[in-house]
């Protein structure tokens, strides 16, 4: 990196050397109040949509660009499935939740705080992409869209990687939730699998814990990538490191990041 600053670097095994990945957390920025370090200091909140003085988040962005080989491609995120290209973004902000690139340099990037953020690289880390993961998008087929789009630009093998994210002990959910991945499950067997992923909360008639990592990883093996890193965070336990929308509901956006070197 270029300089400093507080992050999260994927333990990826198997993540090509050509290929540079991250992840931020809430410090090492100047955002104030809810957008802070939780520890009395800046916050590093990149979100432009979420109440934050404007002039902060461009000085967090500046920080964030500053280790990296360009600025990111930033996205408008609805909870899509839409993949843009992002090295043809040129300072646009399109609305798509996920993104690719071919070009040395380019950087796919998604916010998040709470939903799931995935970091995919093909083996010979000449193809890279990142996608924006809530359940909306997850039970829609964002992966799916992104691996597709990856292999329309020669992606081979695929590796993921998932990062922060809500955890299995805090993703309370209700019935349409899981409705909406056995709805979208291609047999009985998968069904049986993305069902094993809600747990009934004893008291709560039609309430689940829901856990993002698992049926990720099951989405994702059926789209052929079975090497999958990560999935070992819960942004709501952990207010030291990371932004979470369930946990405060006005907050800062963390970003996770990937790029050919």
């Amino acid at each position: 990196m270029k300089a400093a600053l507080p992050c999260l670097v994927p333990h990826w095994p198997g993540l090509p050397a050509n290929v540079g990945a991250l992840s931020t957390l809430r410090a090492g920025g100047v955002s104030q109040g809810v957008y802070g370090d939780e520890q009395g200091g800046g916050g590093l909140n990149l979100g432009t949509h979420v109440g934050d003085e404007p002039a902060h988040v461009l000085d967090n962005r500046a920080r964030l660009a500053g280790v990296l080989p360009a600025q990111p491609a930033w996205l408008s995120q609805v909870h899509g499935v839409a993949v843009a290209d992002a090295a043809s973004l040129h300072g646009c902000v399109p609305d798509a939740d996920a993104s690719v690139a071919t070009q040395a340099g380019a950087v796919c990037v998604v916010m998040t705080a709470d939903c799931l953020p995935v970091l995919f690289c093909s083996h010979d880390g000449l193809v890279v992409g990142a996608a924006h993961a809530g359940w909306r998008g997850l039970a829609s087929g964002v992966l799916r869209r992104t691996v597709e789009r990856m292999r329309a630009q020669g992606a081979t093998e695929i590796l993921a990687w998932l990062g922060p994210a809500i955890g299995p002990q805090q993703f309370e959910v209700g019935h349409d939730v899981l409705q909406a991945f056995r709805d979208g499950a291609h047999d009985d067997a998968e069904r049986q699998v993305l069902s094993a992923a809600f747990t009934a909360i004893a008291g709560k008639p039609g309430k689940y814990l829901a856990d993002i990592y698992a049926l990720a990883r099951t989405m994702l093996l059926r789209d052929g990538v079975a090497q999958v890193a990560g999935g070992e965070y819960c942004t709501v336990s952990d207010a030291a490191r990371f932004y979470s929308y369930r946990r405060d509901g006005v907050t800062g956006r963390q970003a996770s990041l990937i790029w050919r070197k």
